[in-house]
């Protein structure tokens, strides 16, 4: 890493690297390492507490989001602890391939295989592999890819789940397989279709394929779970239209069709993406469902968001770069914790309960983890309707945020055929080129070339226009200028091409910055936003608990820092 005063502004690498903190603090040194599900930052003191969810679910996601976040940050921290979190996550599988949740001391529940749990499963399988290459962890996963195609039900062109549990032996009810009472297709089906097909892509397991292609005809031609305008099916049956599950479906279907060069499959997703955009704020808050948690935004929602677009953008949707970007820069920032003085914690462990709850130093363990369920002004989810308050952490956000970071990171910059596209306006090195940001506080990004490229190109926020840009380009002491009112200087609505560039030069971009409010509606409530480019930087009303958008701080230059950005020769591809 080359040390200079780069911009202090979003980096997500370190993000990263702080969400490591929340991965490694949500682990029970007294009960096996088995990470803590949920907290409640609102009590006094603040606790932790485990759930039903604690084995393949939050394994799975908290070793798939350490191999992330150390690829893009570097960094060591808790290796020991992800260690056992690996090695549990192994010891959940029985032999007949399929990750089973175990018994608790202290709650009455049934060992059983879930099939949530089996994609958070081979989600960490895959990204585990893709960074060992590990054969013992292939040989699980070939292992469990199998078993999941085995215990589907198959029909013509169909497959699915009959429950939502499977055990060991069969499906619990026979009777739920002959008047197909399959569970919600999107929940148990639809979102698996993401971690196979990146596992088919790595190892060309054959199974994984089928599973993805039975499954997308599933979603698409029988399950009714998007209605024809795109919608989603709100209906009891359907989890009252979950965003998560149909907004991870979308990423799924929209990374299959992608994959098989499906032009109608990418078309009926962006149908749905197109409308449940409608039913987000602009900076990224979603609703939970249609109907009782409606008004409880889950930080899993916002990455499905997230993902489903770069997938949208890549694919020729390219106004979808500046909708993800606006998303990654305000509720992904915003909903991991940074500053933890109003949580009221203690090291006191007389009321602890074995395998149940912690009151133990909540704040330091939590920091760096995301929101489990927030409101579009404030971390902590207290409004009169709905459930009204329940958690604000959850592990399954926490590992879903650090995937976010990972998007975000790994989508700023990309290669194709030779040519260079930056994407995203955000800090960020790479071995082609490093990209300074000075936004929000200027409109103005700085580009410091490594290698020669063939092609460089840009994306410039919509809201820049293209009159008032301007850029120049300094090598061995020469110096040209550009403007981007001139000619063939255009491509895919919103990028600027830049052409060849040379290893050793400096391209800075400038244009100016939007000031603007917008009044933005979540359920109902209307929130008077003001941003700053593609950064929001008011919000009223303004949040009691931990509140959004109002410790922002802008300036008329960018405040700088000695430092760097991390370069990896050879970048992970999810």
């Amino acid at each position: 890493m080359e040390k200079r005063q780069v911009p202090d502004t979003l980096t997500l690498e370190q993000r990263a690297e702080i969400a490591m903190n929340a991965i490694i603090g949500m682990a029970d040194e007294n009960y096996n390492h088995i990470p803590f599900f949920a907290a409640n930052l609102m009590s006094d003191p603040a606790n932790l507490t485990h759930g039903d969810w604690d084995y393949g679910s939050s394994h799975g996601r908290m070793v798939d989001a350490l191999v992330l976040a150390r690829h893009m940050s570097g960094s060591t921290l808790g290796e020991e602890i992800e260690e056992k979190y690996r090695s549990n996550l192994l010891s959940f599988f029985k032999e007949d391939g399929l990750s089973y949740r175990q018994k608790n001391p202290n709650y009455n529940w049934e060992p059983n295989a879930n099939f949530i749990d089996q994609r958070a499963v081979i989600l960490s399988l895959t990204s585990w592999f893709m960074s060992t290459g590990d054969p013992k962890v292939k040989e699980a996963a070939d292992k469990h890819v199998a078993a999941l195609k085995r215990v589907a039900i198959k029909e013509r062109e169909v497959w699915y789940y009959p429950a939502s549990e499977y055990k060991e032996g069969g499906w619990p009810s026979s009777n739920a397989i002959l008047l197909r009472l399959a569970p919600d297709p999107a929940a148990f089906c639809g979102r698996l279709i993401m971690p196979l097909l990146k596992y088919h892509e790595l190892t060309g397991n054959a199974d994984a394929f089928e599973l993805c292609q039975f499954f997308s005809q599933l979603i698409v031609q029988r399950s009714g779970v998007f209605n024809a305008d795109g919608s989603f099916n709100d209906s009891l049956a359907y989890r009252s239209g979950h965003f998560h599950t149909r907004l991870g479906t979308l990423d799924a279907l929209a990374r299959f069709g992608a994959f098989t060069g499906d032009a109608a499959l990418i078309s009926y997703v962006e149908k749905s993406y197109a409308w449940a955009v409608t039913q987000c704020t602009a900076f990224g808050w979603t609703p939970g469902d249609m109907k009782e948690q409606a008004y409880e935004h889950e930080t899993c929602s916002l990455v499905d968001l997230i993902a489903t677009g770069i997938t949208l953008a890549k694919s020729g949707y390219t106004k979808y770069w500046g909708t993800v970007e606006r998303y990654i820069r305000n509720h992904l920032a915003e909903s991991q914790l940074l500053e933890m003085d109003w949580v009221k914690e203690t090291d006191d462990r007389s009321k602890e309960i074995t395998g149940r709850i912690t009151y133990e130093n909540i704040g330091q363990r939590t920091r760096g983890a995301f929101a489990g369920y927030s409101a579009p002004n404030d971390f902590c989810c207290d409004v009169n309707h709905g459930r009204g308050h329940t958690n604000d952490l959850q592990i399954c956000c926490l590992g879903s945020g650090t995937r976010g970071l990972f998007m975000g990171w790994s989508e700023t910059i990309t290669e194709k055929n030779g040519a260079i596209s930056v994407n995203f306006l955000l800090n960020r090195g790479s071995v082609w080129l490093d990209v300074d940001s000075y936004l929000p506080h200027e409109g103005k990004i700085v580009l410091h070339i490594h290698r020669d490229l063939p092609r460089l190109q840009v994306r410039i926020p919509e809201w820049a226009g293209f009159a008032k840009v301007r850029f120049t380009r300094k090598l061995n002491g020469k110096t040209s200028t550009g403007k981007g009112n001139e000619p063939s200087t255009w491509v895919n609505e919103h990028f600027l091409l830049l052409g060849s560039a040379s290893a050793g030069e400096t391209i800075t971009i400038e244009f100016p910055l939007s000031h603007r409010t917008t009044t933005e509606t979540a359920i109902g409530q209307e929130f008077e936003t003001t941003w700053r480019g593609d950064d929001v930087v008011g919000i009223s009303p303004a949040g009691t608990k931990h509140p959004f958008y109002t410790g922002r701080r802008v300036y008329d230059q960018a405040p700088m820092r000695e430092g760097g950005f991390r370069r990896v020769e050879k970048e992970f591809v999810w």
